[in-house]
């Protein structure tokens, strides 16, 4: 089991990074909030887990232990694989997400893409008296700080991949003025983000632009 990945980073693209480690560049899956923590030509970290398959090998990277413990918990859910670990923590911060599973709060496992509400039941069910094993805080407390919103890290992925903060910021407010997710300011939600659409929509914009 490879466990963590220190390197320099060699590419970063709109799902993963390419770190060196020993002479070799290893592709790393990543949620958008993890790769826009790293820099190209900058020396990264990643907690990481491997995932094997027969006929593939694939490596996710994480940007603490906390969040690759729950990648794997997450998958211990019947009918939840890697790419949908993925999803829910692309979508949900490891401290709301450890929140949401021991309050059983399905409306927020709800907004990643691909949960229903027999499949949030199912995980607030089977995940409820083991999230606390893995979270960094006591579960069942009010946050005190409000965690980023999803504008604000497909900004940072966009900044992550080499676009300017200001342009970065008008074509994702852009995209979702006219989709009517969160509104531009980042600090309430008009809707929800569907960050991994938000992202893809608003890096074909910025492609066609440059």
């Amino acid at each position: 089991m490879i466990s963590s990945v220190r390197g320099p980073v060699l590419a970063i693209g709109l799902d993963h990074a390419v770190v060196e480690v020993g002479g070799v560049g290893l592709a790393v899956h990543a949620t958008p909030g993890t790769l826009a923590t790293l820099r190209r030509g900058v020396e990264a970290r990643l907690a990481t887990a491997l995932v094997v398959r027969e006929d593939s090998l694939t490596l996710y990277g994480f940007a603490d232990v906390e969040a690759s413990d729950l990648f794997g918990l997450l998958q211990t859910v019947t009918g939840v694989g890697p790419r949908l670990a993925l999803s829910i923590l692309a979508v949900l911060e490891p401290e709301a997400l450890c929140r949401a599973l021991a309050e059983g709060d399905t409306a927020a496992l709800k907004r990643v893409p691909g949960v229903g509400l027999k499949s949030a039941e199912r995980l607030v069910l089977e995940l409820r008296d083991k999230v606390a094993s893995v979270a960094r805080v006591p579960v069942g407390v009010g946050a005190t700080a409000a965690a980023p919103s999803g504008r604000d890290h497909v900004v940072e992925a966009l900044v992550g991949l080499g676009f300017p903060a200001k342009q970065a910021e008008q074509a994702v407010d852009a995209v979702l003025s006219e989709t009517g997710g969160e509104n531009g300011s980042g600090n309430g939600s008009a809707g929800q983000v569907d960050t991994a659409a938000t992202l893809r929509i608003a890096l074909s914009r910025l492609g066609k632009a440059r």
